[in-house]
């Protein structure tokens, strides 16, 4: 039986310190797209109504049944565009469903997320992508994983300005796109600083961090300016090394292959590219969230990453990946709870039994 951890309005004081009966029961109703009733309850603070559905991440959204289908088919490579034909849904709705669940996977897998342990190795590289068209507005993808357990910290992009060979007709429509779009800035190192600072939130209290990077010299001051001099042990690899299993980056590089195969956006000369950067943002947090909770590790495990790394006792189906909403940071509720206990509430007590 559902019961409602806390008072869903942000305004109400039952929000922030919610106390034992803060709510009376206010009956229920039949959504067309529910089997069974849906239980509604009463706040005692605020006098607002409000229902199990409130809590849920599918809240207000048209044919919910269908988010499980179009994850799978997002996260498998598919475009939208494909993905709406096979849906039977509009490119538009397919566009809105896409960014409602890329958001609320980003939010689960902050909230999930706890410090790492002493053993943990962080690994650092770029890749390159573009938004709209190649060969005029490149993008610098920075990425931060934990080698052993393949945990992806943080992926995001980042604008750099056209480099390489310039033809006369590259020259022209670099001067178009500049016309259109204003100058290119490179953000590549705003972008590193934010990656490296994720990273140093799960290890802020251990005693030393092992960061694994390739030679490029951007890398070894924002270390130390994120991690601290004293305790960073930064170690470099040249990449020009063949990227074999047996290359200290391999866990890093193995991973860039992985997103740009199962996220279309991020495949080259492809028509499924992002036209606008943030749309990308998404869709690597997509890929982030399910690669760490719901998918394992390699396919001869069983476990995912987040589960290898203690933050939950078992891989997520792709239904709780997207069961209740995560806005409220970690006072949203656990989607693993079957008593709908919140995530800082579910953490304490894996405290208290370890």
């Amino acid at each position: 039986m559902f019961t409602p951890p806390r008072c869903p309005y942000r305004h109400c004081p039952f929000h922030a310190g919610p106390v034992p009966g803060f709510y009376h029961q206010h009956g229920s109703y039949h959504p067309k797209c529910r089997p069974r009733p849906v239980p509604r309850f009463r706040c005692l603070a605020c006098r607002r109504t409000f229902s199990r559905q409130t809590f849920r991440a599918d809240y207000r959204d048209h044919r919910p049944h269908l988010n499980q289908r179009l994850l799978e088919l997002l996260t498998s490579g598919v475009g939208l565009r494909q993905s709406s034909r096979l849906l039977l849904l509009s490119l538009r709705c397919t566009e809105l469903k896409f960014r409602k669940i890329a958001r609320h996977l980003r939010r689960l897998d902050l909230n999930l997320r706890t410090e790492f342990t002493e053993t943990a190795a962080l690994q650092l590289d770029e890749f390159e992508s573009y938004e709209g068209e190649r060969n005029t507005r490149p993008l610098s993808v920075p990425t931060l994983i934990e080698a052993g357990s393949r945990y992806i910290v943080w992926s995001e992009s980042a604008t750099i300005r056209p480099r390489g060979s310039m033809s006369k007709r590259r020259k022209r429509r670099i001067a178009a796109a500049k016309e259109r779009y204003g100058p290119r800035k490179d953000r590549s190192r705003r972008a590193l600083q934010r990656t490296l600072r994720r990273g140093s939130e799960l290890v802020r209290n251990l005693p030393q961090v092992r960061l694994q990077t390739d030679e490029k010299s951007s890398y070894g001051p924002l270390a130390k300016a994120a991690f601290g001099s004293k305790r960073l042990r930064h170690e470099q690899t040249n990449s020009r090394i063949a990227r074999r299993t047996w290359n200290p980056l391999f866990p890093i590089n193995h991973m860039e292959a992985l997103v740009r195969d199962l996220l279309g956006r991020l495949r080259r000369n492809s028509w499924l590219v992002s036209k606008k950067r943030r749309y990308l943002d998404l869709g690597l947090a997509m890929h982030a969230a399910y690669r760490n909770l719901v998918r394992p590790r390699f396919n001869r495990d069983q476990e995912s990453p987040a589960q290898l790394l203690g933050f939950i006792r078992r891989r997520l189906t792709r239904g709780e990946a997207i069961s209740w909403r995560q806005d409220w940071g970690r006072d949203s509720i656990h989607p693993l709870s079957r008593t709908c206990a919140t995530v800082d509430a579910v953490a304490r007590k894996a405290l208290r039994v370890v």
